[in-house]
């Protein structure tokens, strides 16, 4: 496996188990729940039948292997984001980790919820159709927010490794 792509594979998945961790330490902190991944699995398990949106994702009908296959994209997803940050900054940001670019990413990647899932899953473009917008607005962002923090730690655990 060349560099690179062990780089982007350690980089999306580091990242993405930093904000799985954010995920189940804000049930204690903050009393909500982490993201059910599955729900993201039964939407794509539905667009295979050409339904790409939903009223309510939680009231359509389960779809077989969707918490794999919703836990799956979730990895996926995160890798690419790295390898957008990769593709913009370069083995650059790699060699000398900032925080800026990584937040940016990060912060820039909650368009995703924003404007495609939530708006298929049935929750509207900015989570719009739920009980409480703002709320489920911010704890978006903080989830992104710290994606992207988990993108510059991550980040930094690459470089040491390739410094030794």
């Amino acid at each position: 496996m060349n560099c690179l792509l062990f780089t982007t594979l350690f980089l999306g998945i580091g990242a993405t188990a930093v904000m799985d961790l954010w995920g189940i330490v804000r049930k204690p902190l903050l009393g909500i729940a982490p993201p059910n991944y599955g729900l993201v699995g039964r939407w794509i398990a539905h667009m295979t039948h050409g339904r790409f949106r939903h009223d309510s994702i939680a009231l359509s009908s389960p779809m077989r292997g969707e918490h794999i296959l919703g836990w799956t994209a979730h990895y996926l997803i995160g890798i690419a984001f790295a390898a957008m940050l990769i593709g913009i900054w370069g083995l650059a940001w790699i060699q000398h980790p900032t925080i800026g670019p990584a937040l940016a990413v990060g912060i820039g990647t909650v368009a995703a919820p924003f404007l495609l899932m939530q708006p298929g899953m049935g929750a509207g473009i900015a989570a719009s159709r739920t009980p409480q917008p703002a709320s489920a607005r911010l704890q978006s962002l903080t989830t992104h927010v710290i994606f992207g923090l988990g993108l510059y730690a991550t980040g930094w655990v690459v470089h040491l490794f390739y410094s030794i």
